[in-house]
């Protein structure tokens, strides 16, 4: 079995689109990546904020696996880690496949909890056209599936770079799909 990793991170203290590659990012419990623009207890993206700024913020941390970017390369898209917003790219792990509650060790001392899917905007499509079609489709019992990545909340602050391990810890109990948050 291949050892599951970060492949790079990214962070941006401004809401643009894409976040630049950076060697380390710090993970603050309850907050978010420091210095990025979606760090904070409520939510950060603007068209949240727009409907309701006191809603929690479940979406610190976008994580997107290598494997996703690669099949949208394959498909003649120009896309790179840190181009669709993440702030960690890995590899190893089918991220989408995941259950709501799943937590992430990322490296020796952060940890995540996925909190449900991206729900990408048409911000995707002025970015790289034709994405926004590789990032959300129908699967084939006609559900809408979306493959821009999950989002998370930090559980556990620390330092993560490229490089790092991530272990997969399952809740307890039922498996519950992600959904759009």
């Amino acid at each position: 079995m291949t050892r599951a990793s970060v492949v790079s991170v990214s962070r941006d203290s401004a809401h643009r689109f894409s976040k630049p590659v950076v060697d380390e990012i710090t993970l603050v419990a309850g907050l978010g990546v420091e210095g990025d623009a979606h760090s904070g207890t409520t939510v950060q993206h603007r068209s949240r904020v727009r409907r309701d700024p006191s809603q929690p913020n479940l979406r610190q941390v976008h994580l997107m696996h290598e494997e996703v970017l690669e099949e949208a390369r394959s498909a003649g898209l120009d896309v790179s880690p840190g181009e669709m917003g993440e702030n960690v790219t890995t590899r190893g792990v089918d991220l989408l496949g995941l259950p709501t509650g799943t937590r992430l060790r990322l490296g020796a001392e952060a940890v995540v909890e996925v909190t449900g899917l991206r729900n990408p905007c048409t911000q995707i499509e002025g970015f790289e056209p034709g994405l926004l079609k590789q990032m959300v489709g129908r699967g084939p019992d006609g559900q809408v599936e979306r493959r821009a990545g999950v989002m998370s909340v930090v559980l556990v602050g620390g330092a993560v770079r490229a490089g790092d391990e991530v272990v997969v810890e399952l809740p307890a109990g039922e498996p519950l799909p992600l959904q759009p948050v």
